[in-house]
């Protein structure tokens, strides 16, 4: 049964015409129809084919019956995808959550459809209980917000995206998953806190806008009234310009469409809201420790954004203060003076040199030659790095004494012409 046959099918009752186990079963056939599919261009299209077939139901409780089978499909059949089909069944996963998006769209993001639908998704996707494996969980967290932005980001509210969130905020206090945690925080709440920049620029914009078109609409007030106000019999070259105005509007208008199509629309939230209800969720008792801390650093985020101060106006001043130069010099005095303990000669000098500057080593070298022009400044620098003190050879001398068969000291040496006197 073909794509067509079965949008026959869906199309034939209120309820579609099937049974939970039956569309079970179309599904089935629906998955290995995309699985030998091997072109791109094809698998699009008919990923795109199946995806619409949720339009063809009459009703909203045939509607969530099919993506339920849908979902519950992808799960059981995840496990047996290998790497290559991978890819179009993800973008076969995007293209039903769009879909559903859109149905609610179309039903003008109902409260009661809003809810049955997220508690769906809720239950076959996030939820710990259910079956969905982890690559299905991931990849729904990382899309959910892209689609949600293309479907309705010129239509939803703050407080329906703050409705639309709420499972992942309840999911993300409760799991013992660390992934599904780590995902959430940064595929939903992440991704709020740095479009927020955006998401205010495109609200200026649009204040803007009312703007001119509220000054536009008096201008062209004003002009009616000066035509109204000149005589019948006496001619005026005041029309043609405003019929040239008027027929330029319309490619404004357009240019205006175009800017506003190719500019990607961003949702747009009320971060006081979400911080506080991020807050309720995860210092509630039962929430597991990491948790809470993870949704803390968010939540402080999120009041920061509140407050009008953005993460990414403080990176750069961050970056040229340079805040670890102080810390750096504490621990270079720290340990230099740990590593000259019970260290003498070559190895206390290396000690010193791994740990100073070069300009605290030239300053060093000029104290060790006492300011004498006759000491070769360079000598320090030249083989295993002996400085001028260590070209005394007292060690030559004591071993051209051993040569001459005396084993007394120098010292002892030097008192038997006094004795003799």
């Amino acid at each position: 049964m073909g794509c067509g046959a079965s949008r026959k099918e869906m199309e034939r009752g209120p309820s579609g015409g099937f049974t939970h186990d039956e569309l079970l079963k179309v599904w089935k056939g629906l998955f290995y129809c995309m699985w030998m599919q091997d072109k791109p261009l094809l698998q699009e299209e008919l990923g795109r084919t199946i995806s619409q077939l949720v339009h063809a139901f009459q009703t909203t409780e045939a509607q969530h019956l099919f993506l339920q089978t849908f979902w519950q499909t992808m799960n059981r059949e995840w496990p047996g995808i290998d790497r290559l089909r991978l890819d179009k069944f993800y973008m076969l996963m995007r293209m039903v959550l769009r879909e559903a998006l859109t149905a609610l769209r179309m039903q003008e993001w109902d409260e009661r459809q809003t809810e049955q639908l997220l508690e769906l998704l809720t239950t076959e996707i996030l939820h710990p209980d259910s079956e969905a494996p982890n690559g299905v969980k991931s990849h729904f967290i990382e899309i959910f917000l892209e689609e949600l932005t293309k479907v309705g980001a010129h239509e939803l509210t703050a407080d329906q995206n703050l409705r639309l969130i709420g499972p992942f905020c309840t999911i993300a206090a409760q799991t013992q998953d660390s992934l599904v945690l780590h995902n959430i925080a940064q595929g939903i709440f992440e991704t709020i806190v740095e479009q927020a920049p955006l998401a205010i620029e495109e609200l200026m914009n649009e204040l803007e806008e009312e703007e001119l078109s509220e000054e536009e609409e008096l201008s062209e007030e004003e002009a009616l009234s000066e035509e109204e106000a000149q005589e019948p019999g006496v001619l005026s070259r005041e029309p043609p310009k405003g019929l040239v105005c008027r027929a330029q509007r319309p490619l404004d208008k357009q240019a205006e469409d175009d800017n506003e199509d190719s500019a990607s629309p961003v949702l747009q939230f009320d971060y006081k809201a979400v911080a506080d209800r991020l807050f309720e969720m995860a210092s509630r008792q039962d929430t597991p420790p990491q948790n809470r801390k993870r949704l803390y650093k968010v939540v402080r985020k999120l009041q920061a954004l509140a407050e009008g101060l953005f993460p990414e106006a403080d990176i750069p001043e961050k970056a040229y203060q340079n805040p670890r130069g102080g810390r750096r010099v504490r621990m270079k005095k720290r340990l230099s003076g740990s590593q000259l303990q019970g260290k003498t000669g070559r190895h206390a000098k290396e000690a010193l040199r791994s740990d100073l500057s070069p300009g605290s080593m030239r300053r060093r070298r000029r104290r060790r030659a006492g300011g004498d022009p006759a000491v070769p400044q360079e000598r320090p620098g030249g083989h295993g790095g002996r400085g001028a003190p260590r070209r005394q050879r007292r060690p030559r001398v004591g071993a051209k004494a051993k040569m001459a068969g005396c084993q007394e000291p120098k010292a002892k040496r030097k008192r038997t012409p006094e004795g003799q006197k």
